[in-house]
């Protein structure tokens, strides 16, 4: 007989489960086997996809599965076991895995999903805590999530079961993404719009302004006329374009510096051509750069914007406000 539980004691409690949990994953870590290896060479030579099914809790975990196989590599989904003989079996085809997920691998629903699945000729990868059970028979691979004991006060909720399942999960998902050689990158693809996808995914050409939007004219344009024309835009900056070269980049600190240095004369450097008073060689980044590399250009060179160039020729320029503007920042 187990010890009892301390049930005045919340935090006891808290303890003992997260406790009992670990201890569930490091019985199973021990007793992870071949088959493990089977089931992850089956989903790396899949021509379809893997379906994930369960019911219950089990079915809860499944949709995580699913969808951390569908996001690093694995095309993958969910479907629900007690709606499959209700149209959706119609989902899977022969090119397909179906993992399904049942401690104790004799619910009725994910029974006969795997049953009609194997008539379709989809391979069953079963994972399950009972290895001599209906489930289990069905199967092609059998992947052990067997627990001596749920971390529950009364023994039955589902909590050690449930942990390993979804650690398994994980397991099966990161196996097969280093079997695909799977990177950041691709990663990134699938995740665009969060913080991972943001720094691998967007380039400079996404994030920047282009031409359209930035100020810009001539060297040949009076200072007088430039002014202004740097004022219609958020980049506190002047692009000085010689056709489509690029001749320099005049900015607002550049117009304080004249200002406070003119001795008086400022009004006859306004009659000047900008190109006298432009940085000839500004900061500049090819646009197919990755936009988390022209934020640490920005942060090591300690200046406030960028030129964005493609094959050394003028398309726009990025500023601290666009990488924040874009959650890169």
């Amino acid at each position: 007989m187990s010890e009892a539980w301390p049930l005045g004691d919340a935090l006891a409690i808290g303890r003992r489960v997260l406790a009992e949990e670990a201890a569930a994953l490091q019985r199973s870590a021990g007793v992870l086997g071949e088959d493990f290896a089977h089931a992850v060479q089956a989903v790396l030579g899949c021509r379809g996809r893997v379906v994930v099914s369960g019911v219950g809790k089990s079915g809860h975990v499944g949709r995580k599965i699913a969808a951390t196989l569908a996001s690093t590599g694995t095309p993958a989904f969910f479907v629900h076991a007690a709606e499959a003989g209700h149209g959706d079996l119609g989902m899977i085809t022969a090119s397909d895995i179906v993992l399904v997920i049942s401690n104790s691998g004799e619910s009725d629903e994910v029974v006969n999903i795997a049953a009609f699945a194997r008539r379709f000729g989809a391979r069953i990868v079963a994972m399950t805590g009972a290895p001599v059970s209906r489930v289990a028979q069905l199967a092609d691979i059998h992947l052990d999530s067997g627990v001596t004991h749920e971390a529950c006060p009364l023994g039955v909720a589902p909590t050690s079961s449930t942990t390993v399942q979804l650690a398994l999960g994980d397991a099966l998902a990161m196996a097969a993404l280093a079997g695909r050689g799977f990177t950041t990158e691709d990663f990134a693809r699938t995740h665009p719009l969060g913080q991972l996808g943001r720094r691998y995914y967007l380039r400079v050409r996404d994030v920047m302004q282009g031409l359209a939007e930035v100020p810009h004219c001539a060297p040949t344009a009076r200072l007088l006329d430039a002014i202004p024309e740097m004022a219609t835009g958020r980049m506190g900056a002047l692009l000085v374009l010689e056709g489509d070269t690029l001749a320099g980049l005049f900015t607002e600190s550049d117009l304080r510096r004249l200002i406070t240095g003119s001795g008086g004369h400022f009004d006859a450097l306004l009659q000047r051509p900008v190109g006298d008073f432009v940085t000839r060689a500004p900061m500049t980044i090819e646009a197919d750069r990755l936009a988390s590399e022209a934020l640490a250009v920005l942060e090591e060179k300690r200046v406030g914007r960028l030129v964005c160039v493609d094959h050394g020729r003028p398309v726009g320029l990025l500023a601290w406000h666009n990488l924040l503007q874009h959650k890169v920042a």
